[in-house]
């Protein structure tokens, strides 16, 4: 939503309402609202599905105060009480991420702790059990699924593929790939060779031998069981093994792992044994990744070969960054690290004679219904692209369908997490892209390679589910808002996205399996998560929903709250419905933000910077940072003005917002949170001298460039548990953002906190997890370090032994929270 408001001419404002002091009996403690939540808030439910009939809903739920959530479910035709589920119920329930139906959906298969089960979705009245488990073993048994003609599960164990017969049990091998080492046949020398060709030449009788020998090995090996070709994987891991549906063809892939690849440690004090105790985490961003190849074995010809990615079109095409390299104006010569000034760091590319085919993953196949066609889903290492391609397996060939490259990072958004599919024509192949800006849908007929774009406009898809006839999708967007969330239909072929729920928030809603309820976990900004039930409304001409067998007609009606999960104690304080605002930002986009507006300001302000890992939080939706909305609510008690904006990066406002702190961290999204501190000023009596920010993770870095880069801004900051050198970060994340070090050196030395520590002017707190396995509390040292070598004094360090990088025990969030409050208190 980047460009809504754009070129009005004036600033638009949700205005929000100041609210009364609380009375003295709710008042807020850090204390009482860092208190273990489920005692004094209450466990939203959780992990919501469905029972085959589509008349029980099931769900986790903790209203007894537990130490752990249990499963609940709510028959619809009684009273409609949550009652526990009983031990023997549960264990043969499928699990929440549900299983695989066979087409008519009368069958359904899945896995549960290591074991099969196939349930009968539609039984008799007098049948038995309609669970059948299928295997009993101590080897783990995953991913089933069924054959072509439905008469046999398909299913891993091992890293090899077995077929089971439903109707006599019998159980077959498919694939016979072995970890191990071919050995090699020792090869006879010339002299050998031809000492053996000349006693045959020479004798008879070894002739005739020799000739009897090789027919009676012919005859029994044509008289044994097929069995599969033995195929060594050379210390390889097998992934993703899977059976063509006419039993022809097996894909997989073959991962070798990385080599010289060093993984960090995490000493651990406060342990059980006394001892100091290494806890492994993970490797640092640039380390050496493994490689992995694609395979098809051919079961008719018995033959196993690799699928060649040379043809893929643009395998070759180096990132833009690597041939041209930055500027490197923006950062300070004291605070430089790599190449010297005005050195590119494209210059190793450009040295390259020959362009160097990239290294690619291969995900699928995902097939065609009837088998016929089966698509693969290649992503560049670099993540610069995302190729959709049709896989001929006889052949091995691959043909594009479609390729979506972004020069700064492809989004990771529906490759084979149930956002891409076959329709019913079993030619038509649908797939999210933000080709045009914004995630949404599209098909591309894998017959005729013709594309087309289902839905439009400056909104994102964030969901996708094919009905059961494949002649609607259901999705989840936010077009009403970048700050709700809605749940739609709308027919195959695109057209008019119908609007199924109501209620203003977010709606994560849960299909029954006839398509006619709605099971929705429901929150709004003040309001926690609760369990909802609506019935589906109705599409013009829609006869299977108007009559479905001897059911009275579904009628749309009203979501009915089913679950209350609120303590008295937490229902007693009034909770804050902060306003969204927009404001904006220097170079003319729009940030979205939420204000809490005191009662009696006083002139100080606190902006909270929410985490990465690509998320929101200025939305009208309970806060996934519940802890932090609540200490706001304090803060606000006490006359802050409190803002929390969704700046650059942030999730939900298309491809440019997410992709806007592409090599440079600490840029947009730096300058989006002191353009909000300039609003504030601006617009809501703020002294400019009284403003403090905090935030953790991604936040907490935020807070460090900020108190080290724009000194003047922020007179106070809390950095909890924050990046202060991207160099020590993950791959995953931070190579799709600043490449990697050693390729492009300036990106992570203008976005690495620690080489701008000399910046600091302002009041600085700093807290982290010494168990932190994700953000490594080395960071924390190296910066401790080097601002003790700087010789500043205006910071502390706050490190909790037992913590990791969210922390768990109240105590903790307690200690953390009053320090904080105490900063704001004495420096603003």
């Amino acid at each position: 939503m980047k460009q809504l408001f754009i070129g009005l001419g004036c600033l638009l404002i949700v205005r929000a309402t100041a609210q009364p002091p609380a009375p003295l009996s709710s008042q807020l403690t850090v204390e009482k609202i860092m208190q273990d939540p489920k005692v004094w808030i209450g466990t939203s439910p959780s992990g919501i599905f469905w029972a085959e009939d589509s008349k029980t809903i099931y769900f986790n739920w903790n209203p007894a105060q537990a130490k752990g959530d249990s499963l609940y479910k709510i028959t619809l035709g009684g009273d409609r009480k949550p009652v526990k589920v009983a031990p023997a119920e549960r264990r043969i329930l499928p699990p929440v991420t549900g299983g695989i139906y066979n087409r008519a959906r009368r069958l359904k298969l899945y896995e549960k702790d290591g074991d099969l089960f196939l349930l009968d979705c539609k039984p008799e009245k007098n049948s038995e059990n309609p669970f059948r488990q299928l295997t009993n073993t101590v080897e783990r048994e995953s991913n089933p699924v069924f054959s072509g003609d439905e008469q046999k599960v398909v299913f891993a164990r091992s890293n090899n593929l077995f077929t089971l017969a439903l109707a006599t049990g019998e159980l077959t091998q498919i694939t016979n790939l072995d970890p191990g080492s071919k050995k090699a046949d020792p090869k006879s020398n010339e002299q050998e060779t031809w000492l053996k060709r000349d006693q045959l030449a020479l004798f008879d009788v070894l002739k005739e031998r020799k000739a009897k020998k090789d027919e009676g090995e012919k005859i029994t090996k044509a008289g044994q069981p097929r069995r599969p070709k033995q195929f060594y994987t050379e210390g390889r891991t097998v992934q993703n093994p899977q059976l063509s549906p006419d039993g022809r063809f097996v894909t997989f892939s073959l991962l070798k792992s990385a080599q010289g690849a060093k993984t960090a440690l995490v000493p651990s004090y406060v342990t059980e044994s006394g001892f100091t105790e290494d806890l492994t985490a993970r490797t640092k961003v640039g380390a050496p990744f493994g490689s992995s190849e694609f395979y098809v074995y051919d079961i008719e010809r018995d033959t196993i070969q690799a699928v060649s990615t040379k043809t893929i079109p643009g395998i070759t095409d180096a990132p833009d960054y690597a041939k041209t390299g930055p500027s490197p104006a923006s950062v300070p010569d004291s605070n430089r690290r790599g190449p010297s000034a005005g050195e590119s760091t494209g210059d190793t590319a450009r040295k390259t004679k020959k362009p160097a085919e990239r290294t690619v993953t291969i995900s699928g196949p995902i097939w065609s219904e009837d088998g016929k066609y089966a698509v693969v889903i290649v992503r560049a290492f670099d993540n610069k692209d995302r190729w959709i391609m049709r896989l001929d397996p006889a052949t091995r060939q691959l043909k594009l369908l479609d390729r979506q490259r972004d020069e700064a990072w492809v989004s990771g958004f529906g490759p084979l997490t149930g956002m891409t599919g076959f329709l019913a024509d079993n030619q038509t192949f649908y797939f999210p892209s933000e080709a045009d800006g914004y995630a949404h849908l599209y098909t591309v007929n894998v017959a005729t390679g013709e594309k087309k774009q289902l839905t439009k406009g400056k909104f994102e898809v964030q969901q996708i589910q094919l009905s059961n006839d494949k002649k609607h999708f259901y999705l989840t967007t936010n077009e009403v808002h970048p700050g709700e969330q809605h749940f739609y239909r709308m027919a195959v072929d695109g057209g008019e996205r119908v609007k199924l729920t109501t209620m203003t928030g977010a709606n994560d809603v849960t299909l029954s399996p006839d398509e006619t309820k709605l099971a929705i976990r429901y929150s709004y900004s003040n309001k926690p998560w609760e369990l909802f039930l609506m019935n589906r409304r109705a599409a013009p001409n829609e006869p299977s929903l108007q009559n479905k067998g001897r059911q009275k007609p579904a009628q749309p009606s009203a979501p009915v709250q089913l679950t209350h999960s609120l303590t008295p104690e937490f229902q007693a304080y009034p909770w804050r419905d902060p306003a969204i605002v927009t404001i904006p930002a220097r170079d003319g986009q729009t940030i979205y933000g939420r204000l809490f507006k005191p009662a009696k300001p006083s002139g100080k302000a606190v902006l909270f910077v929410h985490g990465a890992g690509y998320l929101q939080n200025a939305h009208k939706w309970w806060s996934q940072y519940f802890r932090e909305y609540l200490f706001h609510n304090l803060l606000t008690d006490k006359g802050y003005t409190v803002l929390d904006i969704d700046y650059r990066a942030s999730a939900g406002y298309g491809r440019d917002w997410r992709t806007g702190i592409y090599r440079h961290m600490g840029g947009k999204d730096l300058t989006d949170n002191i353009d909000a501190a300039q609003w504030l000023v601006k617009t809501q009596g703020v002294d400019a001298k009284r403003i403090g920010l905090y935030g953790g993770s991604y936040g907490g870095f935020i807070t460090l460039m900020a108190m080290f880069t724009t000194p003047d801004v922020f007179a106070a900051g809390a950095a909890l548990r924050p990046v202060t050198d991207w160099a020590s970060y993950n791959h995953g994340y931070t190579a799709n953002i600043l490449n990697e070090p050693f390729t492009d050196t300036l990106a992570y030395r203008r976005s690495s906190p620690i080489y701008f520590a000399n910046g600091l002017k302002g009041h600085l707190l700093i807290c982290h997890g010494m168990v932190d396995v994700n953000v490594h509390y080395q960071d924390v040292v190296r910066l401790t370090q080097r601002l003790i070598e700087l010789k500043k004094e205006n910071w502390e360090v706050a490190s909790y032994p037992v913590e990791d990088h969210g922390f768990v025990e109240p105590t903790s969030w307690m200690d953390e929270y009053k320090r904080i409050l105490k900063l704001f208190e004495e420096r603003l």
